[in-house]
């Protein structure tokens, strides 16, 4: 089995997409954390009249072929997540020195 794929068959949820084959649906990202990416995440949604994002038609996560993609975007998101937290709280960050 691969690191890139898992399944919960016995979610009350599986699959919570439509138009995957049960086969080759992934479980692996559920509850997606590209979320938080907002409208930058690659993603198929919309947004509620609520303003709430709707990833339903979405299969990004759910695809193991998607494996890298989804680590490059979190690496946005973590990236973004430390700016954020270093602009707060004054703090800086050593630059890495190259191994020898």
């Amino acid at each position: 089995m691969s690191y890139k794929f898992t399944q919960n068959k016995s979610c009350y949820c599986f699959p919570c997409h439509k138009g995957i084959d049960e086969e080759h649906f992934s479980c692996l990202f559920c509850y997606c954390p590209l979320y938080a990416l907002g409208d930058k995440c690659g993603g198929n949604f919309t947004f509620t009249s609520k303003g709430v994002k709707d990833c339903s038609p979405c299969k990004i996560p759910h695809l193991e072929k998607n494996y890298e993609y989804m680590l490059s975007k979190l690496r946005i998101l973590i990236d973004q997540v430390t700016k954020k937290h270093l602009e707060e709280t004054g703090q800086t960050v050593e630059p890495e020195q190259p191994k020898q």
